[in-house]
């Protein structure tokens, strides 16, 4: 099922000048939400036993949550400061049109673990970079970042130290 199918644009959201890529359709359709996930599961690394995928708030829960059933791995929110209830550590990143906090429970990985951390978008790269640092700093191993579509004019690949792949690219 081609997936580009059920991304709208919505001009200037949130901001003028910003073509914002919508996965609504993609969600609200079943047969495009399930062929989504088998094949954001199907990239994963071969022959690398995947212990936990991350979502990354809060697009990223949806499909991250279908992922790591497929992969019969843990699921991990990773959230904006303030909504994890347990002890965090907390990262501050760049984002193309501001600055924000992500955290993860402190307890969320264990030393050595794998990791695939999974969410809609990857633009500039500062989101999927702090969790990639969150992840180091529990001492997981990250080994790839997967996103439903990556806007290669940004670059956010380029901020990545790992494996990065997509089922769209613009």
């Amino acid at each position: 099922m081609k997936i580009d199918d059920f991304i709208r644009d919505i001009p200037d959201f949130p901001t003028s000048g910003i073509i914002f890529k919508d996965i609504t359709p993609l969600l609200a359709n079943h047969k495009a939400l399930v062929s989504c996930a088998d094949q954001l599961a199907a990239l994963s690394p071969n022959g690398i036993k995947i212990d936990k995928v991350i979502g990354i708030e809060s697009r990223g829960f949806i499909i991250g949550s279908m992922i790591a059933e497929r992969l019969e791995a843990g699921f991990i929110p990773v959230r904006k400061k303030g909504k994890l209830p347990y002890q965090v550590k907390s990262k501050n990143y760049s984002l193309e049109y501001g600055e924000d906090t992500l955290e993860i429970h402190i307890d969320a990985i264990q030393p050595g673990e794998h990791v695939l951390i999974h969410d809609d978008v990857l633009a500039t790269g500062g989101t999927a970079k702090a969790v990639c640092d969150l992840v180091a700093q529990l001492r997981g191993v990250v080994v790839q970042c997967n996103f439903i579509m990556k806007l290669d004019f940004l670059h956010g690949e380029d901020k990545l130290n790992v494996p990065v792949s997509s089922l769209l690219a613009y």
